[in-house]
Order: structure tokens, then sequence, then C-alpha cells
């Protein structure tokens, strides 16, 4: 199975964090959805907890269930996620391969 979004460790470390502090039950793992696409104004990435549907292609990462729905692979395909802190600002970034590697070549 293919990985249509790759996720750092930095990543995984807060997701683990997050569900844990809001008691995720077992059998949920990390939705990566899609909003938009329908028009000029592109896409928005979505993340939450959730159990797997049927029309969803899944794969593990470290141990953390993703789950995604098959039409919204395609604008997927490539991405990389990321946990950004700065010190400053924090949060959770979708990029694409060459965004992703100038991140990592900063650090």
């Amino acid at each position: 199975m293919i990985e249509p979004v790759k996720i750092t460790s930095e990543a995984i470390r807060e997701i683990r964090k997050m569900a844990e502090s809001k008691n995720v039950p077992q059998g949920f793992g990390l939705r990566i959805g899609v909003n938009g696409g329908k028009g000029c104004s592109g896409v928005d990435f979505t993340l939450g907890f959730d159990q797997p549907g049927e029309n969803d292609i899944s794969y593990v990462v470290e141990g953390i269930p993703i789950y995604i729905r098959k039409p919204e692979v395609m604008y997927l395909l490539g991405k990389h996620l990321v946990y950004f802190d700065d010190g400053t600002t924090h949060g959770f970034l979708f990029l694409d391969d060459h965004q992703a590697e100038s991140i990592t070549e900063a650090r």
C-alpha cells in the first residue's frame, strides 16, 4: 500500500499527545480529509479522529491507523504532514515535497 501522505515523526508525536488528551477510544485512527475542490478556491485539509469507513484507504504510520476517503486521495498524493513549532507559532502543516525538504534542511 502506498502512503498518499507522508507523516513526520514530530507530527506522529503530537497526534499521539492529542489522542491521549482527548481520550480517543481504541479502534479510532487519524482521519485526513479534504474540504472544497469544486471551484477556483482550492482545497483545505482536515484532521480528526474517526473509525474506518467502507470507502477508505487505510495504512499505519508508527502504530497510528490513517484513514482517507478514496475520492480525496488524489488531492493528498505527495503531501507531507508536519508539525511546526518555532516557539511562537505551532501547528500541523500539509506541504509538498519541495516544501517539506526545505523545512527539514532548515532544522
